[in-house]
């Protein structure tokens, strides 16, 4: 089993910037990418930004250029900086595992709320 424990969320002005934590304990061995997604009131879940275990990022069109993921290995945490934030990136964020590549996620964090406030 793997457990991923979410931090770093809060209530931030717009246009300023916060960062997100993800560690990662117990069974990591195999994790092959993980993602930061998220869900708005209302909205479906989105995936926001995945690496994968060589260090491939993907971001969705409405964080490009704005927020970066990363990984510290040694530390088996993924962060989530979030630069320029907006209204509309007001949501519950979510870390999410996988020890394979398709389109759902079988570990997931119990998420860390992030208001954006104008």
């Amino acid at each position: 089993q793997v457990q991923l424990v979410e931090s770093g969320g809060g209530l931030v002005q717009v246009g300023k910037s916060l960062r997100l934590s993800c560690a990662a304990s117990g069974a990591i061995a195999g994790i092959v990418r993980m993602g930061w997604h998220r869900q708005a009131p209302g909205k479906q879940r989105e995936l926001v930004a995945s690496i994968t275990s060589g260090g491939t990022t993907t971001y969705d069109d409405s964080v490009k250029g704005r927020f970066t993921i990363s990984r510290d290995n040694a530390k088996n945490t993924v962060y989530l900086q979030m630069n320029s934030l907006k209204p509309e990136d007001t949501a519950v964020y979510y870390c999410a595992a996988d020890r394979y590549y398709r389109s759902t996620w079988f570990y997931w964090g119990q998420g860390t709320q992030v208001t954006v406030s104008s």
